[in-house]
């Protein structure tokens, strides 16, 4: 079993929203993405989607977005992201989502040896942020102790965990965070996350705290898929 990543697809199947506009990296991505997907998973794989999913407001108009994904192959694990303004309550995503998908939130899921966990995230709080953004990053430190709780619960000995964030948990300088603090008080083995786009020499893939981070924000990646090797 592989396990792969990708994140903010932005798809908007039911009501066709062009992504060009934001540069040649969009340009006929979503058949980029689905030509990709189909020549390197195979259907035990897992397939991490870290957020911005679909841009649609209410949950029903993601159907199409679902379907197009639930004919290829894999496990699809998913949180939700910042503009995925679908998701209001994650017993309603689980009841309506198609079967192969998994929605994690305060909690975890395990294949094989495998343990996914995530929450959205937020901006990293500095001089500038307002109240509200220290009072919304505080509620979402909670969550992802939440999540990794549940992560460590269910492993057991030669098992791995990979933490999904939508926010990258970190800043630009990569110091630390009560994200990045929780990350490695819990010794996950990878953290996937997305939401950056447009930025040139930005990096993909680096190490803080002996732990892999992966940026899979689909315009940065070239619509390819990003394999998380350490697991």
């Amino acid at each position: 079993m592989k396990v792969f990543a990708i994140s903010d697809l932005h798809l908007s199947i039911n009501n066709p929203k062009p992504m060009d506009i934001f540069g040649p990296a969009w340009d006929n991505y979503v058949d980029n993405i689905l030509d990709e997907w189909r020549g390197k998973v195979r259907q035990e794989d897992l397939v991490l989607m870290a957020g911005d999913f679909s841009w649609a407001m209410n949950l029903e108009d993601t159907k199409k977005d679902f379907e197009l994904l639930s004919a290829l192959p894999g496990k699809k694990i998913i949180i939700r992201g910042n503009h995925d303004y679908w998701w209001k309550s994650i017993s309603a995503v689980r009841k309506f989502i198609p079967e192969g998908f998994f929605a994690v939130q305060n909690d975890a899921v395990k294949f094989e040896n495998i343990i996914v966990c995530g929450t959205r995230g937020w901006t990293i709080p500095d001089a500038k942020s307002s109240p509200e953004d220290q009072k919304i990053y505080n509620r979402e430190v909670i969550r992802l102790e939440l999540t990794l709780k549940e992560a460590v619960k269910m492993k057991s000995e030669g098992d791995k965990i990979v933490c999904m964030m939508h926010y990258p948990p970190t800043n630009f300088k990569k110091e630390d965070s009560e994200f990045s603090r929780l990350l490695k008080q819990y010794q996950v083995d990878a953290v996937v996350f997305g939401h950056i786009h447009g930025y040139r020499n930005v990096q993909l893939k680096y190490t803080k705290d002996d732990i892999p981070y992966y940026l899979t924000s689909c315009d940065l990646t070239l619509n390819k898929l990003t394999e998380i090797v350490e697991v």
